[in-house]
This record gives structure tokens, C-alpha cells and sequence, in this order.
């Protein structure tokens, strides 16, 4: 059995995080999270940038991979701040994650695991927000499913960082 070296490490964590982000970003879309959406594209081209960068040894493209990974680092874990709702941030009144274009929430919300959707008849309440709907019995709710899903991106994106440290990146 052969050993795989740095480089080839580094593009097996790339294609990790290039599936995890894949499955982010289509659960975003189901959801019509805008933000996510826009960063989860920025991501897929940035890791697609890196493994380019590690096959053809280009030391710009890691440089610039490496500095999208602290952006990344950082977007995900304002997610978690926000879906754990942590200081003033609330998943309820702020409407960031779809630039304030429609009162739709995360896909998870509705289709987490073991979830039981029951309508509700108040017509009072569709006035305030498109779910009308009641959530009950799920297994996980989804502010910790989106939450364990930013950290899940955090942690490959330090293992990323941390495979990158002793590789010989030099500029031309």
C-alpha cells in the first residue's frame, strides 16, 4: 500500500468539502436561503480554485484558498450564532439569510428528521408569516441541524488550513 502524500491529502479533504458544501447548497435552495446560496457558491469555486491549485502547484491559488477558508471559517460560525440565536441575532425578526426578500425559512424547518407538519386553520396568522403550519415531534430541530452543518464546514475547512501549513507554497 502506497502512502498519499500532502498534496493528495489536501485534494481528498477539497473533494470532502466540495460534497458537504454540494449538499448544503441544495437544502439552501430548497429553502430559499439567498445569503447561504450566494456564499455556498463563492465556497464551491474557491475549493475548486484550491484543488486546482494543489494539482498544478499553484501557489497563488493556495494562498487565495487559504484566505477564503478564514472567510469561511468565519461565515459559518455567524450561522451557528445565528440559528443558536446568540446575543441580538434572531432567526425570527432578522431576515438576513434571504436578504429580506420573503419570510422564507430554513428547509429543515418543515422536513427535519421525525418531524410531524400539522396546518394551521388561523387566518391570522398567515398575515405574519408564510408557515402556517405547526412543527412537532422532531428527533433534531433544525437550528441545531444547521448549526451542526456550519460546523461540520468549520471542521474541514481548519483540516483543510491545518494540511496546508507544512506544504512548500512558494511564490514565483
Amino acid at each position: 500500500m502506497g502512502k498519499c502524500s500532502g498534496r493528495c491529502t489536501l485534494v481528498g479533504i477539497c473533494c470532502l468539502q466540495l460534497a458537504a458544501a454540494l449538499q448544503r447548497q441544495i437544502f439552501d435552495f430548497l429553502g430559499y436561503q439567498w445569503a447561504p446560496i450566494l456564499a455556498n457558491f463563492l465556497h464551491i469555486m474557491a475549493v475548486i480554485l484550491g484543488i486546482f491549485g494543489t494539482l498544478h502547484y499553484r501557489s497563488r491559488y493556495l494562498i487565495m484558498y487559504s484566505v477564503w477558508l478564514g472567510l469561511w471559517v468565519g461565515w459559518n460560525a455567524f450561522i451557528i450564532c445565528f440559528y443558536l440565536e446568540v446575543g441580538h441575532l434572531s432567526q425570527h425578526r432578522d431576515l438576513i439569510m434571504n436578504f429580506n426578500t420573503s419570510l422564507h425559512r430554513s428547509w429543515w424547518m418543515e422536513n427535519g428528521p421525525g418531524c410531524l407538519v400539522t396546518p394551521v386553520r388561523a387566518a391570522s396568522l398567515s398575515l405574519e408569516d408564510h408557515h402556517v403550519v405547526t412543527v412537532t415531534g422532531c428527533l433534531l430541530d433544525y437550528p441545531y441541524i444547521e448549526a451542526l452543518s456550519s460546523a461540520l464546514q468549520i471542521f474541514l475547512a481548519l483540516i483543510s488550513l491545518a494540511r496546508m501549513i507544512p506544504m512548500d507554497i512558494r511564490l514565483p
